[in-house]
């Protein structure tokens, strides 16, 4: 009798429920961010690449295409500059996560920056991010202590992919802010964090709010770590060298319209390889690296892929602006220690650390100058794409310029809500970016000031179509045209003393206005 007097209740508390009003839908569009680690200009499908991007190329095939969208070259500033809408400097992470010394170095996100996760959760968004953080190690400065709900990911940086983690001491996933213990024998960095990334899609499913996503992949980052199933899809395919894959990257490039036709290819540098130089041994490892590298982003397409079915599942993709980007250039980097006499590892495998060079670094960041670390094009230049049903019918191009420290202002915007003044009692910043929200709708963009860059001693500032750039330790100012010579072929600062001497002087400026430091001076402090 008790047994059936409790269901008799349950039943009807259940139907009042039902039968009571619904909580009011919000309405604001779901807003996605998903970034690639250490990933070049032309290594996805859509962008003129042979690796197979099928999801991303889904969301730029009915989306839009920012052909100069700008990162700050380095992983750690263009994370604190994409969550803060302001530059590396000014959110404390001028160079990396170490502490060197000065409030712009100090290696953590300051108090006077909010995260887009901070401005959203005010506004009634729930939060959610996986993947690598790298903008503050100690726990005080994890995710949900700036404005994240969930978090599932590696707080200290990248490079890892297989469990335990070779050569990275002391890293550990968490879970919200716990350590979780993890199976070494299935455990891929990528997978993982696309399947959180799903889980916590599916937790908001019945929500009225919209939601807030962050997804900051570790791949392609070395070392060179994926799946033999995967490998073997590009097995024998880079076998036809350096220079005719990126021949044909470019090609490709241009019949998409990422490239405009004329755009000059620049020259490999000496740190490129000439592959018929290189023995049939050496031909064999380097086709194997860059299979690797290719598997690497396969997998994380793969992923997004999941995201997007998701979202499809619960109703929203419609309603969800999903932007997609990489923290910077392809990089350069030598490394090689595995396999040795000591370790025999194959290239690949989870106890193997290895890179795949600037050789084929050169060949992702088609046609551009230079890497990662570096702020020419090489270095700063990003693919990216917005996908918005409801307000991007089908793939368009847009030439203007953008910058990674506009999203703080676009997701403002998107969410209907200002960017503070003041957070939880703490004076904040002004933003430096400006809304992408016209270049959605198919509008100009009205930029009033010029970007800027600065890191390690390399520096620019790109003012309408003239770009000054410089190497560092200091070197001198080299001036382009960005709207004939974007690939930096032509350095015009002979030719134009009055330019370079302004722009050196707005550059200056900037950089005392945010704390830059000299680099020599840092590293003699």
């Amino acid at each position: 009798m008790i047994t059936r007097l409790v269901y008799f209740l349950f039943a009807v508390s259940l139907l009042a429920c039902q039968s009571s009003p619904s909580v009011e839908q919000d309405n604001r569009p779901n807003i996605v961010i998903i970034m690639a680690d250490d990933m070049g200009y032309t290594d996805l499908g859509c962008f003129g690449s042979e690796i197979k991007t099928p999801n991303i190329d889904r969301l730029a095939d009915n989306g839009l295409i920012m052909t100069q969208f700008y990162n700050t070259g380095r992983c750690c500033p263009t994370r604190a500059s994409l969550l803060t809408g302001l530059y590396q400097h000014q959110a404390g992470i001028g160079h990396m996560v170490g502490d060197m010394g000065r409030p712009a170095y100090q290696g953590y996100l300051n108090q006077q920056c909010v995260t887009i996760a901070e401005v959203l959760k005010e506004s009634g968004y729930a939060t959610m991010m996986t993947g690598k953080w790298h903008v503050g190690s100690r726990r005080e400065h994890w995710p949900l202590r700036r404005g994240f709900d969930r978090y599932y990911g590696i707080p200290q940086g990248g490079g890892m992919y297989y469990y335990p983690f070779n050569n990275r001491v002391g890293r550990f996933v968490v879970l919200d802010s716990t350590q979780v213990e993890l199976d070494s024998a299935n455990f891929y960095s990528t997978v993982a964090f696309n399947e959180y990334a799903v889980n916590f899609l599916e937790e908001q499913r019945n929500s009225p709010n919209p939601l807030f996503l962050y997804v900051a992949h570790i791949a392609p980052h070395f070392p060179l770590h994926a799946p033999d199933s995967t490998i073997a899809k590009y097995r024998g395919k880079y076998r036809a060298g350096f220079e005719k894959i990126r021949q044909d990257r470019y090609q490709r490039a241009q019949e998409l319209g990422i490239i405009p036709e004329g755009l000059a290819m620049s020259q490999p540098d000496s740190l490129v390889w000439a592959w018929d130089n290189l023995t049939s041994a050496q031909q064999d490892t380097m086709d194997l690296k860059m299979a690797i590298y290719a598997a690497q982003v396969d997998i994380m397409d793969q992923g997004i892929g999941d995201i997007i079915d998701k979202l499809e599942d619960m109703g929203e993709l419609d309603n969800t602006v999903v932007m997609f980007l990489s923290d910077n250039g392809a990089t350069r980097e030598y490394i090689d220690r595995n396999p040795s006499p000591a370790d025999t590892a194959a290239i690949g495998t989870r106890f193997s650390w290895a890179s795949y060079t600037a050789s084929w670094a050169n060949v992702s960041n088609v046609p551009f100058r230079l890497y990662k670390s570096w702020v020419h094009e090489g270095g700063i230049a990003t693919p990216f794409i917005v996908h918005f049903p409801q307000q991007i019918k089908q793939r368009r191009i847009d030439r203007q310029v953008g910058h990674v420290i506009d999203l703080m202002a676009t997701c403002a915007d998107l969410a209907q809500t200002k960017y503070p003044q003041q957070y939880q009692d703490r004076q904040i910043k002004p933003t430096e970016g400006i809304s992408l929200i016209p270049v959605i709708q198919g509008k100009s963009l009205e930029r009033n000031q010029p970007l800027f860059w600065e890191h390690i001693g390399n520096r620019a500032i790109r003012d309408g179509d003239w770009k000054l750039v410089a190497p560092g330790p200091p070197k001198d100012w080299e001036l382009y045209n960005m709207a004939e010579d974007r690939s930096e072929t032509q350095n015009l600062a002979g030719q134009y003393p009055e330019r370079v001497e302004e722009l050196t002087q707005k550059w200056q400026n900037w950089a005392d206005r945010v704390g830059v430091v000299p680099w020599d001076e840092l590293t003699n402090h």
